[in-house]
């Protein structure tokens, strides 16, 4: 039996990649186009966090400046408080509603540590709101980096079993026989790597900016807090 009956019309000494897919089974090309989708998914995550993390740092930088710049906690609430443009300056406004919010209870030691508390509440909830936002996509990018290769290695079996049935079928073992799914199978692994690769590069690397910029967040919240505690010490709530 002709193995190039199987798939008539296409050339079993091409093997460019169009061809590779066209040449390959249901199976295989179903392994294939999930790894291709993955690789396409995995990307489109990785360009939008980076611009991203990007954007983050750019707005956290100015809004530092800013907030230190030496302006009045009233003023800064002023200028931001209608449209807090990154997770910085949201912060700063959930601590100051609730600073505002307060000021005109009662100035016992209770309802003074009570206030802190509140105000350190709204700031830590706040401040993890804000960093679910930047984890989002990490993990489908953990998913794929993971999976990708062992999808890959199923459409390498499957490939290779492909090339024994064609040696059955033809009873020979020429590599023009088995060449083709020898090839499917090698190329359904290179698109797992290709897939895999990327992610697991990109998930480290946006974890950690993740993680430095947690710090620089819960930073700021202390020293925020810092300053409310000696507003409220002195009275002034």
């Amino acid at each position: 039996m002709d193995v190039s009956l199987i798939q008539p019309g296409l050339s079993q000494t091409d093997f460019s990649f169009i061809a590779l897919f066209l040449h390959a089974d249901i199976v295989v090309k179903a392994v294939m186009g999930l790894l291709v989708f993955s690789s396409v998914w995995s990307w489109a995550i990785i360009v939008e966090r980076q611009l991203s993390f990007m954007g983050l740092s750019s707005k956290a930088k100015k809004f530092e400046k800013t907030f230190w710049a030496g302006r009045s906690l009233d003023e800064m609430f002023e200028q931001v408080g209608k449209k807090p443009n990154d997770p910085m300056a949201r912060v700063f406004i959930s601590a100051m509603r609730e600073w505002k919010e307060s000021r005109g209870s009662g100035g016992s030691d209770l309802q003074i540590i009570t206030l802190k508390e509140r105000i350190d509440r709204v700031m830590a909830l706040r401040v993890s709101r804000e960093l679910s936002k930047a984890e989002r996509g990490l993990g489908i990018l953990a998913s794929i980096g993971s999976a990708s290769p062992f999808i890959g290695l199923f459409g390498t079996v499957w490939g290779i079993m492909n090339s024994f049935r064609a040696i059955a079928a033809s009873h020979d073992s020429s590599l023009a026989v088995v060449a083709p799914g020898i090839a499917e199978a090698l190329f359904a692994t290179a698109l797992g790597l290709l897939a895999a690769i990327p992610a697991v590069v990109f998930y480290n690397k946006f974890a950690s900016d993740t993680m430095r910029y947690a710090t620089r967040l819960e930073g700021f919240a202390d020293e925020l807090s810092a300053i409310f505690s000696r507003r409220i010490a002195g009275g002034k709530a």
